[in-house]
């Protein structure tokens, strides 16, 4: 099971006459907003500070870049 749901992977087709080597799994982002309809009241939020810091007021709609030079896990 994938730890962040905002995340998700696939498994592309491969050929085999493909020039390049493959990339075995992609993966992209899903930005929470897809799955908000409207904006409820009393929604909690970031104070001013944090909201600087992340970007938006609100937690639910906080949606971290994953690093590009961090390597997965198990790689070396």
């Amino acid at each position: 099971m994938n730890p962040n749901p905002q995340f998700r992977t696939y498994q592309p087709f491969v050929g085999p006459f493909d020039p390049c080597p493959p990339i075995r799994e992609k993966s992209y982002n899903v930005p929470p907003q897809l799955f908000i309809t409207f904006q409820p009241p009393n929604w909690q939020q970031f104070s001013p500070y944090e909201a600087l810091k992340y970007g938006t007021l609100w937690p639910a709609l906080y949606a971290p870049y994953p690093n590009p030079n961090r390597q997965k896990e198990g790689e070396s």
